[in-house]
């Protein structure tokens, strides 16, 4: 899979304790539009998706974060390749954490089942919406998101959302 950039803060101890947290997101283009989930509560927008559990593929985790979150069904056969980012920070509890995030591109079944969100998920109202990509970034980039925890994490995922949305937007515009 091809790497689209890393983001690494530098911010860490070099040679301190490692957290890596592999993640999948989906790409799902409908109409010029993509599907994004909508924090109400802090207002910003990420790509659905989350994180890979022991024994799962790529796949299965995409076609079970996606469902979980936004409600959509992904089409197994439709699942392509699009990129991966790695992003490296300090650690919550850990010196040094890293996530590498793999994006896929998929299509979707018709019908919208219910979500199933985590604890925080429910707590940030994750609403699906289809909007452009640009409106994603601007929402991301100008809105205030109320004060919202641990805000060197929560920016970091804003760069990275923002930075992939940026691709999708010169490769499918």
């Amino acid at each position: 899979m091809r790497e689209l950039f890393t983001i690494d803060k530098k911010n860490y101890k070099k040679d301190g304790s490692v957290f890596i947290r592999p993640s999948v997101r989906g790409i799902i283009m409908k109409d010029g539009k993509i599907a994004m989930m909508h924090s109400l509560k802090y207002d910003y927008y990420k790509l659905p998706g989350g994180g890979i559990e022991p024994g799962e593929s790529y796949e299965d985790t995409l076609i079970r974060e996606v469902r979980e979150e936004s409600g959509l069904i992904v089409i197994k056969e439709s699942i392509k390749e699009f990129g991966y980012v790695r992003r490296i920070e300090k650690g919550r509890f850990e010196d040094i954490f890293i996530q590498d995030n793999y994006y896929f591109l998929c299509d979707v079944e018709e019908q919208v089942v219910s979500q199933s969100l985590d604890d925080y998920e429910e707590e940030e109202q994750f609403t699906l919406e289809f909007v452009s990509p640009l409106h994603a970034i601007e929402i991301n980039e100008n809105a205030d998101h109320k004060e919202k925890g641990d805000i060197q994490t929560f920016m970091g995922m804003v760069e990275r959302e923002n930075k992939v949305l940026e691709i999708v937007r010169k490769e499918y515009a």
